[in-house]
């Protein structure tokens, strides 16, 4: 008698895990817009408000530091109670600090606001939200649903730099920044009631994938972080991260439009080089999470952070004017391309169920890095009236992420170990 075949639960038409993905790239979106602000803000904020640029630059660093130390708070709230509940949470406190930053009139309020309360609202949604959803829900596809999630980084920086730009030229920088609080306040609905924590809680399984028994979701080790800080594997990955933020959010990100008023071009032109190199990331992240799927992601970071370093080289040599344009294209094609290698590496060496805890102090260091370059690049200007020297700094550090990619233990290695 032939056994009778076991129940297999029918495919949906649409594997919910893709609107899940919807819903992250809306918040993602949203965040990295917040956290394009202040770059593009920077000079308004110093003509209204009678703040030195390193003063400014401070606040900045501060926001973004924060933006870090809050990543690893966030993947262990969210591998404890789920991304829905944090990444409601981190719009509602983008909304109140976006909000109250428009009054405030001194250093020490604006460091509060625009610092402390933006970085940890920013730092629960945009910092590991997208790789917490990516292994939860995917394994086969993963490397590609990482890919799109950076790609909607770069699509928020191109579609807020315009806008916000356009925004301080005519209601001011606090204006702008009411349009980030109104739309944060709106989203956290529309994530509360479509995002899921895992693809077990609906039925499903990652990828979409039938069984016979939905198999039970990974369970986070305890003592992840223990196992993390003995490994070189950690520590490498958390160092060209480091590297990785010096170099994007913090010297670009903070201090392009005003590297590009010192050299004599307007605020609308270099926001144009920024939402370019915002198109040319999305590009270059999408195939950056295909490659991922396919070819080892350490020469994939090795050959990222060298590419960067050479086009941050050559920035203080170009002539003012359309030659910035090809700057624009080589840093955008890989100024997010690192998440997705950093991602899988992170997932394949320390399990799917970790990412959250562990990504999220990798994450950190990444933010750390942002914020001392985002200082430091208004300490250097203000000093000696240029940002050279700042970004001849961060071009020797990218090379030297380079070489130290190669270091991380190889895949075939990594998979020999327990996860």
């Amino acid at each position: 008698m032939t056994p009778p075949e076991p129940f297999r639960t029918p495919a949906p038409r649409l594997y919910y895990g893709w609107v899940i993905v919807g819903v992250t790239v809306l918040a993602l979106l949203l965040a990295a817009g917040a956290r394009s602000a202040p770059g593009v803000f920077l000079l308004p904020m110093e003509e209204g408000l009678g703040l030195s640029r390193a003063t400014l630059s401070f606040s900045v660093a501060l926001g973004l530091l924060v933006f870090g130390l809050a990543a690893p708070l966030a993947g262990r709230l969210m591998d404890v109670f789920g991304p829905r509940r944090v990444a409601t949470a981190g719009l509602g406190l983008v909304a109140l600090s976006f909000g109250l930053s428009t009054l405030a009139r001194s250093a020490l309020a604006l460091h509060l606001s625009w610092g402390l309360m933006s970085g940890l609202g920013t730092g629960l949604v945009g910092s590991v939200l997208g790789g917490v959803v990516a292994t939860r829900w995917f394994v086969r596809r993963r490397g590609l649903v990482v890919g799109l999630f950076g790609a909607a980084t770069s699509a928020g920086q191109l579609l807020f730099i315009p806008l916000l730009t356009a925004s301080a030229g005519r209601v001011g920088w606090a204006g702008g920044t009411l349009v980030i609080a109104g739309l944060a306040l709106a989203l956290a609905p529309l994530v509360w009631a479509l995002l899921r924590d895992t693809p077990q809680g609906v039925g499903l399984q990652p990828d979409g994938d039938t069984h016979a028994l939905p198999a039970p979701p990974p369970t986070p080790d305890p003592g992840v972080m223990r196992r993390a800080l003995r490994s070189r594997d950690f520590w490498l990955l958390s160092a060209t991260f480091f590297v990785c933020g010096f170099t994007s959010n913090g010297i670009i990100g903070t201090h392009f439009i005003a590297f590009c008023s010192d050299v004599g071009l307007s605020a609308g032109f270099a926001a144009g080089m920024l939402a370019l190199m915002g198109a040319f990331n999305f590009v270059g992240t999408l195939a950056s999470g295909y490659f991922t799927d396919r070819v080892d992601p350490r020469a994939l970071l090795a050959l990222y952070y060298v590419v960067r370093g050479l086009s941050l080289a050559l920035l203080p040599l170009l002539s003012p004017g359309l030659a910035f344009t090809a700057f624009a294209v080589l840093f955008g094609l890989d100024y997010i391309a690192t998440v997705p290698p950093t991602t899988a590496l992170t997932a394949d060496t320390f399990g799917r169920a970790n990412v959250g805890t562990v990504y999220g102090w990798i994450f950190c260091a990444h933010q750390v890095g942002a914020a001392l370059a985002s200082w430091l690049g208004g300490v250097v200007r203000d000093a000696s009236g240029t940002y050279t020297l700042a970004f001849l700094a961060a071009a020797a550090l990218a090379v030297a992420a380079g070489v130290l990619a190669l270091g991380i233990r190889a895949p075939a290695r990594r998979a020999a170990r327990p996860a």
